[in-house]
């Protein structure tokens, strides 16, 4: 008798992944990378620095094990952990690996290393044990338009579009909680490694951190993504993903244009614009992919399927 298995149910994997750990020479590193990936046929976005590495990409299943494999054949990736997920298709569109200063920007005067300095990790579960205590403070360690996609209830919104901008953020904003228990979040952890150690740093005294991240909390069996309220902004072509697996599942952000609830982000169809922006179906006809009525009329404008609709 033959017999048969059965295919898998999705081809593609995406990998979410970091490690801060020192790398020699990485500009030399970047370059031998960049070749491995190419040749492997992987796509995605991969950041390298003296300080570690961090990347998101795409592949079938066989690619992404040979990436795993490969990468932790190096002893200073040999514990790196990837967060994975099953896809039908590519995330990416090409494969980029980029050498930059810092994993993550912040352009501090001082070495701030989270293998020396950094908050508590917390497991999903004691991470939704905590939210729920009195007197605890939460702090969203990602960008404004990441947070109006979606974010755990009662967190504070770091009205922010760049990282950098943290620390001048933090010292204005943040110093009445320096006694509070704080806990904070991001994607995937590589921003809270940090974040945490500048709290630290300046003056905060019980500092704690989602170990792993939103999307992690997203995958836990017994919180399964309980308080996080909307989507989970990715940056890959997927853009958002859902966290959230129990009843309380909702919408926060609104369509910018008729303020329905909506959490389709789309870019604004004028080049010089390329706004994100949050709009439902039909406002994106009617508006023909643009932000405002002076981008609707803008010159230098991508080509869009609803443009025949524009009245003269």
């Amino acid at each position: 008798m033959v017999m048969t298995m059965n295919a898998p149910a999705f081809e593609y994997r995406i990998l979410l992944y970091y490690k801060y750990v020192l790398i020699d020479n990485p500009e030399e590193f970047t370059k031998q990378h960049l070749d491995y990936c190419k040749k492997l046929g992987v796509k995605g976005r991969i950041v390298v620095a003296r300080e570690g590495i961090n990347g998101t990409l795409s592949g079938t299943i066989e690619q992404t094990d040979a990436y795993m494999k490969h990468l932790r054949s190096d002893e200073r990736f040999a514990d790196i952990v990837f967060k994975i997920d099953e896809a039908d298709k590519h995330a990416f569109s090409k494969i980029f690996v980029r050498h930059k200063v810092e994993l993550v920007t912040f352009r501090l005067n001082y070495e701030l290393d989270p293998n020396v300095t950094t908050g508590h990790y917390l497991e999903p579960v004691d991470f939704y044990k905590t939210m729920v205590e009195e007197d605890v403070v939460i702090v969203d360690a990602r960008t404004d338009y990441e947070y109006d996609l979606g974010h755990f209830r009662n967190a504070i919104r770091p009205p922010l579009d760049s990282f950098k901008e943290f620390p001048e953020w933090v010292k204005e904003n943040l110093s009445d909680y320096k006694d509070k228990k704080v806990l904070t979040y991001c994607t995937g952890g590589i921003r809270c490694e940090k974040f945490t150690g500048l709290l630290l740093k300046e003056g905060f005294k019980d500092v704690y951190q989602l170990h792993g991240g939103i999307v992690t909390y997203g995958k836990d069996e017994q919180v399964k993504g309980r308080l996080f309220d909307g989507k989970c902004y990715v940056f890959d072509e997927r853009i958002s993903v859902p966290i959230n697996h129990t009843e309380e599942d909702v919408i926060v952000s609104k369509c910018l244009h008729c303020g329905t609830a909506s959490d389709r982000y789309i870019n604004c169809a004028n080049m010089e614009c390329n706004k994100q922006h949050f709009c439902c179906p039909e406002c994106e006809k009617i508006h023909l992919q643009s932000c405002s009525e002076e981008c609707k009329t803008a010159p230098h404008r991508k080509v869009v399927q609803h443009d025949e609709l524009q009245l003269s």
